[in-house]
C-alpha cells in the first residue's frame, strides 16, 4: 500500500500516556464516592463545577419552572428532534421480535425481549449543552420499556440548562440530577444515600466520563466506549475543499483531544483541504479549541486507490465517518469498522448528532470493531427459555443429555437428565452410569 501521510496527529505512545493519567485519576474518585457517597459527589461537584445545592435532584416545581425558561421555538425544534430519534428507535424495536419454537415435537424453545429495569443516562453539557443527547438516551429507553430513567447532567454557566432539562423530562426521565462527570455516573452506578444505583449506564462524556464508564463496567451494564469525539471523511475530486475542511473542524470543536481524519485519494484535494481549513480557522468562532484537536490529533491520509481508503477507514474505525465519493455505496457495502455512516454531501455529521433520528451515542477508540453505537436494543436484554411438554420428549432429551454430560465427566449433570428418564420414560437407569438405556437409531 502506497499511503502518505500530509500531516500526522500525536504519537500513540502519547495517547497511551494521556489515557492512563486519566485512568488514574478516574480510580480515585470511584473510590472516594463509594467510601463517602454524598460527601464525595458534593466536594467533586463543588471542585469541578463549582454549583452547590441542597439536593443535586430537580423537584418537579423546579423542572416546570426551568423549562418555562424555553422559548416556543426552541420548544418546538426539540420536539421535532425528539420525534425523528423515536421514531427510528420504534421502528428498531419493532424488529426485535420475542419468538417461540417447537423444534421437536414436546420441546418448547424461546426468548424474550426484556427491558433492563433502571438506567442512567449522562447527558454531557458543561461546555457544550448536548440537548440532543437527551433524546439519544432518555428517550430512547423510554421506548425500550426502562421503567427507571435517571438523568445527569452538568450546570451551564452555573445553573440547569432549560434546553436540556426540557429535553430530559420530555424524553421520559423520571429523575434529573444537575451532576456532571465522574461523580455524575459514579454516584448512578455505585449509588450514594440519597441515589439508588442502576443497572445501565448510558450516554457519551467526555476522557473522564468514558473511563469511569470503563472501571464501572462489570458492576453495571455500558452502552459502549464512548469518548472524545472522533470523525473521518472519506472523499474523492467529486466534493471540494471547503466541504471537507467544514465536515473536519465541525466536529473538532468538541474538544481538545477530538481526532479529525480526511482519507482521499486526490492530492490535490488534500492539500487544498490543508490550506482550507488554516483560513477557516482563522473565522471560526469555536478555532481556540478546534485548533488544538486539529493541530494534536488531525490527519490527512492520501491513498493511491479507493481499497486502499477502505482499507485505511477500516483500521482507524472512526466514530463518524462522512462518506462523499462517487462510490458512496461501494463504502456502505464494504466498510465493517465504524460507528455510524454519512453518505453523500447533502448529509453530514451534524444531521446524526443533532436531528436526523439515528443516535449519535457511538463508538471510539477503535471500539467499531466490535460493536456498533447506543440503540433501542441496549436497553433490552435477550433471556431465553425452555420447556418439555410430553414425556416422550423428555426421555428422548434425557437419554441424549445423560450420554453428553458423562463424555464430559460430568455425572451430577447426568443425574438431573437420568431422574427424567425414569421418571417419564420407565427406564431403570442405574445412578450416574449415563448409559445407553435404548439404540436411539432404531
Amino acid at each position: 500500500m502506497a499511503i502518505d501521510y500530509l500531516k500526522r496527529g500525536k504519537p500513540e505512545a502519547d495517547r497511551a500516556e494521556d489515557d492512563a493519567e486519566t485512568s488514574a485519576v478516574v480510580a480515585a474518585t470511584l473510590k472516594d464516592i463509594e467510601a463517602h457517597g454524598d460527601t464525595a459527589v458534593r466536594e467533586l461537584a463543588c471542585k469541578f463545577d463549582n454549583y452547590d445545592r441542597e439536593s443535586y435532584r430537580l423537584s418537579e416545581t423546579e423542572i416546570e419552572t426551568i423549562i418555562a425558561k424555553v422559548t416556543p421555538r426552541e420548544m418546538a425544534d426539540i420536539k421535532f428532534a425528539q420525534e425523528q430519534v423515536t421514531k427510528f428507535a420504534q421502528a428498531q424495536r419493532d424488529s426485535m421480535l420475542d419468538i417461540e419454537i417447537e423444534p421437536m415435537p414436546g420441546v418448547i424453545l424461546g426468548h424474550k425481549n426484556i427491558p433492563v429495569q433502571s438506567v442512567g443516562c449522562y447527558v454531557p453539557g458543561g461546555k457544550f449543552p448536548m440537548v440532543a443527547s437527551a433524546h439519544m438516551s432518555v428517550a430512547t429507553a423510554k421506548v425500550a420499556g426502562v421503567p427507571r430513567i435517571v438523568a445527569c447532567t452538568p450546570p451551564f454557566n452555573g445553573e440547569p440548562n432549560p434546553a436540556v432539562i426540557a429535553a430530559m423530562h420530555l424524553g421520559g426521565a423520571h429523575e434529573i440530577y444537575v451532576l456532571g462527570g465522574i461523580q455524575a455516573v459514579g454516584a448512578m452506578a455505585i449509588g450514594t444515600e440519597s441515589i439508588a444505583p442502576v443497572h445501565l449506564l448510558v450516554g457519551p462524556g467526555n476522557a473522564f466520563v468514558a473511563e469511569a464508564k470503563r472501571q464501572l463496567f462489570g458492576r453495571v451494564g455500558i452502552d459502549l466506549f464512548a469518548g472524545p469525539t472522533e470523525t473521518m471523511v472519506i472523499a474523492d475530486d467529486t466534493v471540494d475543499a471547503e466541504l471537507c475542511a467544514t465536515d473536519l473542524l465541525g466536529q473538532a470543536e468538541h474538544g481538545y483531544n477530538s481526532p479529525a481524519v480526511l482519507v482521499t485519494n486526490s492530492r490535490t484535494l488534500a492539500e487544498d483541504t490543508l490550506k482550507e481549513i488554516d483560513r477557516i480557522l482563522t473565522i471560526l468562532p469555536t478555532a481556540g479549541t478546534a485548533r488544538v484537536s486539529w493541530e494534536d490529533y488531525g490527519e490527512v491520509i492520501l491513498c493511491d486507490s479507493y481499497d486502499e481508503m477502505l482499507a485505511v477507514a477500516d483500521d482507524i474505525a472512526s466514530e463518524h465517518v462522512q462518506v462523499m465519493t462517487d462510490r458512496d455505496d461501494w463504502f456502505l457495502e464494504n466498510m465493517t469498522c465504524y460507528g455510524a455512516l454519512f453518505l453523500g454531501p447533502r448529509t453530514n455529521v451534524a444531521n446524526g448528532d443533532k436531528v436526523i433520528g439515528t443516535n449519535h451515542t457511538l463508538p471510539t477508540k477503535k471500539a467499531g470493531r466490535y460493536t456498533g453505537g447506543l440503540w433501542v436494543g441496549k436497553f433490552l436484554k435477550t433471556h431465553s427459555y425452555q420447556r418439555i411438554t410430553t414425556d416422550e420428549a423428555a426421555t428422548l432429551i434425557g437419554e441424549y443429555g445423560s450420554r453428553l454430560c458423562m463424555l464430559e465427566g460430568f455425572v451430577g449433570h447426568a443425574e438431573q437428565c437420568n431422574i427424567r428418564v425414569r421418571r417419564y420414560g420407565g427406564a431403570n437407569v442405574p445412578y450416574g452410569e449415563g448409559a445407553a438405556y435404548r439404540d436411539v437409531a432404531e
